[in-house]
């Protein structure tokens, strides 16, 4: 009696470890493929170039004129300017 539930034991077992196997192999069967990550963009082919404060430019601040206007990048004013547009807006609100 004992071999025979020495055997069942071991049947059981070795079944325990099919199931298992079976369900790591399906799992991983529907895992999404690696991408390969590529750094860079479609329109800058240059490096991002840190700032003062460690972040990284996130426009390239020149000037980009294209036969298509909408791929075109317009001049970014200049911060005395910004401040300047601020204040008449500003002004304009307060009249």
């Amino acid at each position: 009696r004992s071999f025979n539930s020495y055997k069942i034991i071991q049947y059981l077992n070795m079944y325990k470890l099919i199931v298992l196997t079976a369900l790591v192999a399906s799992a991983s069967a529907f895992a999404p493929a690696p991408v390969a990550f590529s750094s860079g963009s479609a329109i800058f082919n240059e490096e991002p170039k840190a700032g003062a404060g460690g972040m990284f430019d996130t426009r390239d601040p020149e000037a980009f004129v294209d036969e298509d206007p909408r791929k075109s990048i317009a001049e970014a004013p200049s911060f005395a300017e910004y401040q300047a547009q601020q204040a008449a807006a500003k002004a304009a609100e307060g009249n």
